[in-house]
């Protein structure tokens, strides 16, 4: 994809406003963008003395987590998919 056909958008993360470039629609950007807002907001309200630094790394610690469980559930029902077809 070239540059031009890229997304970009503004969105609001934590009251900062960042600007996104990507191949995604907007809205998948906006709700990406959306879903780290609640996120550090969550963490946030369970530990009200956290600076933004590092709220920031545990919500990414937090998505990472999430993507690897995904990912773990999603190689066990491709297992058994496969076992399935065989």
């Amino acid at each position: 994809m070239s540059e031009q056909q890229k997304t970009r958008i503004s969105v609001e993360i934590y009251g900062q406003t960042y600007k996104m470039v990507g191949s995604e629609t907007t809205g998948h950007m906006r709700l990406v963008a959306s879903m780290v807002d609640d996120k550090m907001r969550e963490i946030q309200a369970h530990n009200s003395q956290l600076d933004i630094p590092k709220l920031a790394v545990l919500t990414a610690v937090n998505a990472v987590n999430d993507y690897i469980k995904i990912k773990e559930q999603l190689e066990i029902l491709e297992a058994e998919l496969k076992k399935l077809k065989d």
